[in-house]
């Protein structure tokens, strides 16, 4: 399956030429297909945020390429312009960035600026509404009069009311209590699923990556060390650990059981996983007793 987005060697300076330049990205090679949920994980400074704004043009590159369906997005403004629509980002506390009278104008912003006629714009409005929980009753209503959560679907619902095939949001659950993040990762599992839309999520909860993502891309000082499936990226638990990122706690227990000699799996790190495996680990601790009774 071909890529929707690539970057090619890419490199980054951040000041260039002057006493504080910084290297952020060092040759980079990233990838990602079509209807993938990805999870991007790093510590602060690492560069994670540095490369999700190459994804959508607004850092250019010091060199090397960042392509969107095989075309680089750098060559010509145009294409710029147009990518900026079908890769949409989330910055971390997006609620911030909201300005509009109302949330209805609020979200609408994006898809007025692709220049699509009012009746689509209405119905791109209402369905992202619906894709992040609010209410329609909001609609009219001031983004600041709004809770902290329905804030955060407001922003989000922005984003996809552009339709983009990439959704990038960059820790989209931080500051909210579970329950509000819960609700916030079901939003963007709908829109995964009903849009086939890939999913890039940055985050530094290992469970939630764990979770969410079915592959993981670790970034650590500009480089990408590790990617893969998370049962392959945890099995490198001490250099996560190294890099201050670590493992999730279920992995973390079984390493430990596992130490002291239970018969457990290696490769947990969800409590679905966590659970199956005790389970399986209990019913055979029983089978040669029920076999002694039937002799």
């Amino acid at each position: 399956m071909p890529f929707i987005i690539e970057t090619r060697q890419l490199h980054h300076l951040y000041s260039a030429g002057t006493p504080f330049e910084h290297s952020a990205l060092n040759g980079v090679d990233f990838s990602a297909q079509t209807g993938e949920y990805l999870a991007i994980i790093g510590r602060t400074g690492s560069g994670k945020s540095t490369l999700i704004q190459h994804l959508n043009g607004l850092l250019k590159p010091t060199s090397g390429q960042v392509l969107f369906d095989g075309e680089d997005i750098w060559s010509s403004k145009e294409r710029t312009r147009a990518v900026r629509f079908q890769v949409g980002l989330v910055f971390q506390y997006p609620e911030y960035q909201l300005f509009e009278e109302t949330v209805y104008k609020d979200i609408s912003f994006g898809p007025k600026n692709m220049g699509l006629d009012e009746g689509e714009v209405d119905r791109r409005v209402r369905q992202s509404a619906r894709f992040v929980g609010l209410d329609e009753a909001l609609l009219d209503k001031s983004p600041f009069d709004l809770s902290g959560g329905q804030k955060r679907r407001v922003a989000i619902a922005g984003v996809i009311a552009m339709e983009p095939r990439v959704l990038i949001l960059d820790e989209p659950t931080a500051g909210l209590d579970p329950a509000g993040a819960a609700q916030i990762l079901e939003n963007i599992r709908t829109y995964h699923r009903e849009k086939n839309a890939t999913i890039i999520l940055v985050s530094h909860s290992m469970e939630e990556v764990a979770r969410e993502a079915s592959r993981l891309v670790v970034i650590h000082q500009g480089s990408i060390p590790y990617s893969g499936v998370p049962a392959d990226v945890f099995t490198h638990g001490r250099e996560l650990e190294e890099m201050g990122l670590g493992v999730p706690a279920m992995t973390r227990v079984f390493a430990r059981l596992r130490s002291m000699g239970a018969d457990v799996p290696g490769g947990v790190y969800t409590i679905p996983q966590a659970r199956d495996a005790i389970l399986a680990a209990l019913n055979r601790s029983k089978a040669p007793a029920r076999g002694k009774e039937l002799m």
